[in-house]
């Protein structure tokens, strides 16, 4: 026989001999089974008697009463309805109760502030610059007690740098020499005496525009040097005549300047009044021809024309506004029924010549003076009023829409005073 080769563990461990398996113990003898000990008996469990239910008879409550409504009777009955209580009569009165006693309990609405007063605030405020300037100057020079010559010097430098003029100024010192001379003054009392004053050379001059139904349609031009708020004022005065109920309309007429157009057509926007316009260098007096025929053929109450900025000084620009005027006239041979001359007041002196070479070539009829909330010599006006005598229609405080208003001598005289 072959022998037997080496198994794995054989191989592994070195290919010895197979160690001989250990040999098993003998198994012990069984032993004997002893006497079993009892074991020790459990105490008694005591187990409680169950309590002996006596048996009651049930308690019976009386149910809640029901209160049953009474069935309604005559128009309630017509008009009562089923369902929750937010749909019964009941419920609806007491509701419109609580609204009523809401209502009545709503305060009073808070009255709207008087337009007047408005004004002359804003025209205080406009005039601030001139009147700040007098007050402190007034208050500067009438430090003493006693009013003597020196101190009315003073005073008359003061109006005259604040373009007051010469007559004006004489005017007001006169009444304080005559008055107050050698006496205890006040600065409030000076500035007391030139409100009187400015308000007594400004009465005559104050007088509104007024618009004759009789002439339709009543043709206002507008004239005046570059920059003096021509067209602006255009769009106020449409604004302001349109609150009054009249059909305004307006025309470009300044037609050098392709802003002035599209200026005057965004306030024609604004204020509801269509604008007559051309292109830019068209010429002026034509365009006037037909804004006075269509005006009249579609029934305008009001046609403001609006015309180029020129200097005074400049002959031929004022011979082309006195043309537009003669073509005007082909149309309505009373026409213009109101030449309108708007000045700056922050030009100072120069608007006198203004008003003088305006006069004679456009046959100026009346006054309205802007931009006095720009300069702090407002007393131009009066030194116009005293010289010329043409009425003053409206004055402008500002830029918006409502900022011009009637001229009235006292608010204005009081305004530049400091007495508001």
């Amino acid at each position: 026989m072959t022998a037997k080769k080496p198994g794995l563990l054989e191989r592994l461990f070195g290919g010895g001999q197979r160690p001989p398996d250990p040999e098993t113990p003998p198994p012990l003898p069984p032993e004997e089974p002893g006497p079993v000990e009892p074991f020790p008996p459990f105490p008694p469990v005591e187990v409680p008697e169950p309590p002996v239910e006596i048996p009651q008879p049930p308690v019976e409550f009386p149910p809640p009463p029901v209160e049953v409504p009474p069935a309604p009777t005559g128009s309630a009955a017509e008009h009562a309805l089923a369902g929750p209580p937010e749909a019964t009569i009941d419920y609806v009165e007491e509701v419109e109760a609580a609204l009523e006693e809401e209502t009545q309990a709503v305060p009073a609405p808070v009255p709207l502030p008087d337009k007047k007063q408005g004004w002359l605030q804003r025209l205080a405020s406009g005039l601030k610059r001139s009147s700040d300037q007098l007050t402190g100057g007034i208050a500067a020079v009438f430090t003493k007690k006693k009013l003597d010559e020196a101190m009315l010097e003073e005073l008359e430098d003061l109006l005259i740098q604040s373009d007051f003029g010469l007559e004006m100024a004489a005017n007001v010192t006169d009444q304080l020499r005559r008055d107050r001379f050698d006496r205890d003054i006040t600065a409030e009392e000076v500035r007391a005496v030139l409100a009187a004053e400015v308000q007594k050379v400004l009465e005559p001059v104050a007088r509104p525009l007024v618009i004759e139904s009789g002439r339709k349609p009543f043709v206002i031009l507008t004239v005046g040097v570059n920059g003096s708020g021509k067209t602006t004022t255009i769009g106020k005065l449409s604004s302001l005549l349109r609150t009054q109920g009249k059909k305004v309309m307006l025309a470009a007429g300044d037609t050098f300047r392709a802003a002035a157009i599209e200026q005057l057509q965004v306030w024609g926007e604004r204020t509801g009044a269509p604008v007559v316009a051309r292109p830019p260098g068209s010429d002026a007096s034509g365009l006037a021809f037909e804004a006075v025929t269509r005006a009249r053929q579609e029934g305008a109450d009001v046609l403001i024309i609006d015309t180029a900025g020129r200097l005074q000084n400049r002959d031929e620009l004022m011979s082309e506004l006195e043309k537009i005027i003669r073509v005007i006239k082909k149309v309505d041979e009373t026409a213009p029924h109101a030449t309108l001359l708007t000045l700056d007041a922050t030009t100072g002196q120069n608007a006198l010549n203004q008003v003088e070479i305006f006069g004679k070539r456009a046959g100026v009829t009346g006054i309205v003076m802007t931009k006095l909330d720009g300069t702090a010599r407002g007393g131009i006006l009066v030194a116009i009023a005293q010289k010329f005598g043409l009425p003053v229609h409206f004055i402008g405080v500002g830029e918006g829409v409502d900022n011009i208003e009637t001229f009235a001598a006292a608010d204005f005289a009081a305004a530049i005073a400091g007495k508001h």
